[in-house]
Order: C-alpha cells, then structure tokens, then sequence
C-alpha cells in the first residue's frame, strides 16, 4: 500500500501533533467499544481488542454454515447474514478449553478493512461437518 503523503502543511502538522500526544505514556485516546467489536475495528489488526466471550456470542459472531466455492469461503452466521472471505484471509482454530464456543463456532474478525476473520471451534471434528463445498448459493 503507498502512501502519497499530505499535502497540506497545516494537516501535517495537525497530525504529527496528536500523533506527538497520543504516543506519550498515558495519552492514548480511549478506544471505542464498538468499533474494537466490529469486525473492520482497528484493534483486532493491532491486538488491543479484548478478547470476546465465546460463551456468549450475539447472533451475528454465531457460525451456521459454511460453504465453500472455487477461492472463496461464504460464512452464514445465525442471524442470517452471509459474509464473504478469500480463503487466505479466514483461518480455522480450535478452542476446546473452558472458554471455548459452545453450540456454534464463533467469528471474529480480523484485520482492519472486515476482510479477515477467525471461526472458532470448540473441537477440530467440528470443521470437517460444517464446511460444504458448493457453488450455487441457496
């Protein structure tokens, strides 16, 4: 990714300023709550976000089915909604331990722009059974 620079002297200098403060020990600004939620937030890319509640989960962090066709992984999660990912940018992991999914695995997103995501499992049998290969959607 370039970045053609800023133009501009008096935002330049604006931005070196806060950015001069907000590095300081104790100056950051406060994260937002939801924004670290949300999937493009952009502490979960900068692994300042809390980890969620897996136990937990809102309907649409809740995997139903996933289906999977040429490159891409088509993630349908409990509250109906279909979320599309590269198959490099979503990840299969497995939490088995006591605060691991349970039910449904569980998304989380990833990176900055909403184009990553982990799905959670609470055992690596799981992946194999939700996982379809399918190229004509429903």
């Amino acid at each position: 990714m370039t970045f053609p620079g800023i133009e501009n002297a008096r935002v330049r200098a604006d931005l070196l300023a806060f950015l001069k403060d907000a590095t300081q020990p104790g100056h950051a600004p406060p994260a937002n709550a939801e924004q670290g939620r949300s999937m493009g937030g952009m502490m979960g890319m900068m692994g300042g976000r809390a980890a969620p509640d897996l136990k937990k989960l809102a309907s649409e962090d809740r995997v139903q089915a996933i289906r999977y066709c040429g490159d891409t992984y088509h993630v349908t999660t409990a509250d109906g909604k279909t979320r599309d990912f590269c198959e490099r940018n979503l990840r299969f992991k497995t939490d088995s331990g006591s605060e691991g999914p349970e039910g449904a695995p569980a998304l989380v997103g990833a990176g900055m722009m909403g184009d990553r995501a982990d799905v959670i499992f609470a055992a690596p049998d799981e992946i194999s059974v939700i996982i379809t290969r399918d190229c004509n959607p429903h």
